[in-house]
């Protein structure tokens, strides 16, 4: 187990995420599509480029720090 040197911030489990990606993406050309899930809150999308994953993470995140600002 990493443990936290103060370095870097903890690695916690409301942040985890598992993404897949399809067998032919060709991430060697710069390009994702896959899906992704959040492991915490089970919320889970497709998508079809970095910007629609990080779309979706982003949005998930600020619902984990503010869940009463959704």
């Amino acid at each position: 187990m990493l443990q936290h040197t103060g370095r870097n911030p903890p690695l916690l489990p409301d942040h985890a995420f598992v993404i897949q990606l399809y067998a032919d993406t060709p991430v060697e050309a710069g390009q994702v599509a896959g899906r992704v899930e959040h492991l915490v809150s089970r919320q889970a999308t497709t998508f079809e480029s970095l910007a629609t994953l990080l779309a979706f993470m982003a949005r998930v995140l600020r619902e984990v720090r503010d869940p009463g600002n959704l």
